[in-house]
């Protein structure tokens, strides 16, 4: 079987939470998951950990934007 992996947004939307859900399990800002899903910050590894238990989905399996550390005019 091929590994797949998903987006931080599209494994939140898979377990039916909004932002605003995520963000008070994680005891973060909704602009934290904001800025995580567009891939402006990487979560670390204890927010990863943390991420996967509350999605349900093994943490490699979680696709994470890669970050840029080009200006964004």
């Amino acid at each position: 079987m091929e590994d797949i992996q998903i987006s931080l947004a599209a494994a939140r939307v898979n377990a039916g939470m909004t932002q605003e859900e995520v963000a008070k399990e994680m005891g973060v800002s909704k602009q934290t998951i904001i800025n995580w899903e567009k891939g402006r910050h990487v979560p670390g590894i204890p927010e990863m950990l943390r991420i996967s238990s509350i999605y349900n989905i093994s943490q490699d399996y979680i696709f994470l934007p890669s970050y840029s550390t080009k200006s964004r005019i």
